[in-house]
């Protein structure tokens, strides 16, 4: 029997990605929720998870999760209170992952974090940082997009379109959350030849004329302008991926990871209910 994996963030959309897929692969998970008795928490509990009560903003809380625990898979967050309370989360983790003489650290961080000019990215690198500065066997798990992201525009979709702030013909890696969290398990069964490694993933790099086209909508741009408006941090992130992007060869990921049920972007959106 492989041992717990603690999940913290179990409740969120990357959490509870990475937790199902643990689950599915008959890993013992212990899911860190600030309420038990939320829906989602008690999703996970009948999924098979076992819940414990902590919270990122608690050292202390944290500190008595991670005492007895072999492996831990962290994620911060920015958008609940800004890229600041990020920071606290991370140094509260870190810090009783040190206390607690935790074996294994995996962070979650994202993909280009020491390169990117994007608030969200620079706090993760920061943490990333923090963590790597102590003597906690870690590894850094660095996603790309996400293609959920693009559920957050099933209004648009439901009207026929996609609209991204990026030039219709450029390349945007991404992977699924199911497939992130497939890796995860990958790499929880070659703990040695992770340890002080950063993975960046993504599972493909479709355009969003070719994303629109695969959901069957007709893609619409968003002015870079119009979004810094609402956001200047998404702004800056759009920004940086109409340039540079996040560069992921993602040929070598399949290569390496031949166990990970890699979905294409065309695949994964067959799959989705548009209505």
């Amino acid at each position: 029997m492989p041992d717990p994996v603690l999940v913290l963030g179990a409740t969120g959309t990357q959490g509870g990605a990475i937790a199902r897929e643990l689950l599915a692969a008959q890993h013992p998970v212990r899911a860190l929720v600030r309420d038990p008795l939320s829906d989602r928490a008690r999703a996970l509990s009948a999924a098979g998870a076992s819940l414990v009560s902590g919270d990122l903003g608690d050292q202390a809380s944290l500190t008595q999760a991670f005492a007895g625990v072999e492996v831990a898979y962290a994620i911060t967050t920015p958008f609940e209170h800004g890229a600041e309370e990020e920071l606290q989360q991370g140094k509260n983790i870190v810090a009783a992952a040190r206390d607690a003489g935790l074996p294994w650290l995996i962070l979650a961080s994202v993909a280009a974090a020491d390169r990117a000019p994007v608030p969200h990215f620079l706090s993760k690198a920061r943490i990333e940082q923090q963590l790597m500065d102590t003597a906690i066997p870690w590894t850094v798990v660095a996603p790309s997009y996400f293609y959920e992201n693009v559920l957050g525009n099933r209004t648009a979709i439901r009207e026929g379109k996609l609209p991204i702030a990026l030039p219709a013909d450029k390349p945007l890696h991404q992977v699924a959350l199911a497939n992130l969290g497939a890796l995860v398990v990958a790499i929880l069964a070659r703990r040695e030849e992770h340890l002080g490694e950063r993975v960046e993933v993504a599972g493909d790099a479709p355009t969003p004329e070719a994303m629109a086209a695969a959901i069957g909508v007709h893609y619409e741009q968003v002015p870079l302008a119009e979004l810094r408006e609402r956001n200047e941090d998404l702004a800056a992130m759009y920004e940086f991926l109409a340039g540079e992007g996040y560069g992921i060869d993602t040929g070598a990921l399949r290569d390496r990871y031949p166990e990970v049920p890699w979905t294409s972007f065309a695949d994964w959106a067959a799959g989705v209910d548009w209505r």
